[in-house]
């Protein structure tokens, strides 16, 4: 099963009775699950069950939910307010007595605010309990297609991360075929290095130069660092191939491998190692903004 990613998009619809909605969910990174709910008046009953649905199915990623709600054709009567228009008649009849105004006529009357009244049909209770599973049904179907298109874009990712990983083997692979660690390479700039000491300061002792040496060269050696990567290299390897959520795991790795470079880097007494190093820390930090993006 290939890795998820934490970016995505998706979309359901859905109708039952009076009503007609569609659910809309965006995912992008977070540190942990951030859910964060837009619902219509009405609806915030769902409110808890939306939550428990979303953490079934995502363990990280900032995730807003949108439900967009509106009543079917037919669902809405016009209703004739009969108290208001009798008050309505009988303001007309005092004002027709006290001047010459004519008879309003009905089209008249209607137009008056509150004389038609727009009403929604009556929902029964089972109406309403089933309309609320229904829109859970549909919330399902939308956060099925998330994780489909988080998994779709995990697996692009899963690409791109195991591209970095072959970049940091061949680096990785290039410090330790370098000539440079060769034991003779090592003990040639050794002397060379001694004999211009003593050569500026003839009253050094040269055994004791000769112990310092042995000294620098073994604090120099990067042969643990580069096991340490090799290591890392196949640990990350087998973090993209698990199930779950492994984006902590692959993070925490990076700092590892960004851990072993510095020290690579920091060790190296040649311009070619130090070179492959800075390569290694920039190919490093690039995995690593990648690995930001993964569940």
């Amino acid at each position: 099963m290939s890795i998820k990613s934490m970016t995505g998009f998706s979309r359901a619809e859905g109708a039952s009775g009076s009503l007609k909605w569609h659910w809309e969910l965006r995912s992008v990174n977070a540190r942990g699950l951030d859910v964060r709910l837009r619902l219509p008046a009405g609806s915030e009953q769902l409110e808890p069950k939306v939550r428990e649905a979303v953490s079934g199915h995502l363990a990280r990623g900032s995730v807003t939910v949108s439900l967009s709600a509106e009543s079917v054709e037919g669902a809405q009567q016009i209703r004739l307010n009969e108290a208001a228009l009798r008050q309505v008649i009988e303001a007309t009849q005092r004002i027709r007595a006290i001047t010459d105004a004519e008879a309003p006529r009905a089209d008249g009357l209607i137009a008056i605010k509150g004389v038609l009244e727009v009403v929604e049909n009556a929902e029964s209770a089972e109406e309403a309990e089933a309309r609320s599973a229904a829109m859970l049904q549909s919330l399902q179907e939308a956060l099925q297609a998330l994780v489909g298109a988080r998994a779709a874009e995990g697996a692009r990712l899963k690409s791109v991360l195991s591209g970095y990983l072959a970049q940091i083997e061949s680096l990785v692979g290039q410090v330790e075929a370098s000539p440079a660690r060769s034991p003779a390479a090592i003990e040639a700039r050794l002397k060379e290095q001694i004999a211009r000491l003593l050569e500026a300061q003839s009253g050094l002792d040269a055994q004791r130069l000769h112990q310092e040496a042995v000294l620098i060269a073994t604090r120099a050696d990067v042969v643990e660092e580069l096991e340490r990567l090799k290591s890392h290299i196949g640990a990350a390897r087998e973090l993209l191939e698990e199930e779950g959520a492994v984006g902590r795991k692959l993070d925490f790795l990076a700092q590892e491998f960004n851990r072993e470079a510095n020290t690579l880097c920091a060790k190296s007494n040649d311009v070619e190692i130090t070179r492959a190093g800075l390569a290694l820390k920039t190919a490093i930090d690039q995995m690593r903004e990648q690995v930001q993006n993964i569940e």
